[in-house]
């Protein structure tokens, strides 16, 4: 999306800066080694339901390690088996952050999105354990969400194919296990990610809990790039009541309000919500481009603004 509306500007006699972001979900992996330059590397790790699979990760020459909780635990994973809510598990993330430190890294930054499991982070911390601890390398969990421990069952558990009654189970089992971690993560914002994987790496080994929105655009330098834009570009399959609470359009809009320039924003979406109301009025046009031809045709109107 971002080549088509460059594209465009270019046909429209403008320039413009490519800056694929994402918000901690779908897209994290690939912005952050993007941003980082760092080179991916196979892991022979285990999917949810324990059957082997290969995930990479992304390693930079600086230490930084790039682990996405989608590739291993995801519900987008390879598998064979029936997906079940209850005994999905996050081991092959934990596989995949130990391989991270085999590999030298210092720093390792997990995406949380897409997961498939609500185990609160049992899987991966025996698995890390397992395999020798953390050493010195510190985790930063990127989200989009703010959802705590004991919420994270009710609020993402539908979605990992978990009717009502096992819905109830996950909570339970979460309530059981919140008290006997090393920190109680209860009621902390951002813990309930990846079915309360966070929680679970916040508890055992210190992780920091982060919006992945601002990560992402941190690593790619937007604010030193917002300072010499003329207008800001976003895209979004759908704009939504959604798109302002935590994801990555809300993040630019604000790093664009605290810049104190009077810079354009302006959206190429693939549809627009009827709930949208008052939202709308922080774009200074919302144009609706469904394939590449007119992605780049917006560009060439935006070249124009």
């Amino acid at each position: 999306m971002a080549a088509a509306i460059a594209a465009g500007i270019h046909d429209g006699g403008g320039s413009a800066t490519q800056l694929p972001v994402a918000d901690g979900g779908e897209g994290t992996f690939e912005a952050l080694c993007r941003s980082l330059r760092a080179s991916p590397v196979s892991v022979d790790v285990v999917n949810s339901w324990g059957e082997p699979l290969r995930a990479i990760l992304g390693l930079a020459a600086d230490g930084t390690a790039v682990v996405e909780v989608a590739q291993a635990s995801g519900l987008s994973a390879a598998r064979t088996t029936p997906q079940d809510a209850m005994s999905a598990s996050t081991y092959g993330t934990g596989l995949l952050l130990s391989a991270a430190v085999n590999l030298g890294a210092k720093h390792i930054l997990v995406a949380a999105g897409g997961s498939a499991t609500t185990d609160g982070g049992t899987g991966a911390v025996r698995a890390i354990t397992e395999n020798g601890g953390l050493g010195d390398a510190r985790l930063t969990v990127l989200s989009d969400v703010t959802t705590t421990f004991l919420e994270a069952a009710r609020v993402f558990g539908p979605q990992k194919s978990a009717d009502p009654a096992t819905v109830l189970l996950l909570e339970e089992r979460l309530e059981r296990l919140a008290p006997l971690l090393p920190r109680n993560p209860s009621g902390v914002p951002r813990t309930g990610a990846a079915g309360g994987l966070s929680g679970g790496l916040w508890a055992h080994f210190n992780a920091e809990l982060v919006s992945g929105a601002d990560a992402v655009l941190d690593a790619a330098n937007f604010d030193s790039l917002l300072g010499t834009a003329e207008i800001v570009v976003v895209g979004e399959g759908r704009l939504d009541s959604q798109t302002g609470e935590g994801k990555i359009i809300s993040a630019i809009l604000e790093r664009v309000r605290q810049s104190g320039r009077e810079v354009p924003v302006v959206a190429v979406v693939g549809s627009v919500h009827e709930d949208l109301g008052s939202y709308a009025l922080n774009f200074a046009d919302v144009m609706v481009a469904t394939d590449v031809d007119a992605m780049r045709a917006a560009g060439t109107a935006i070249a124009s603004l």
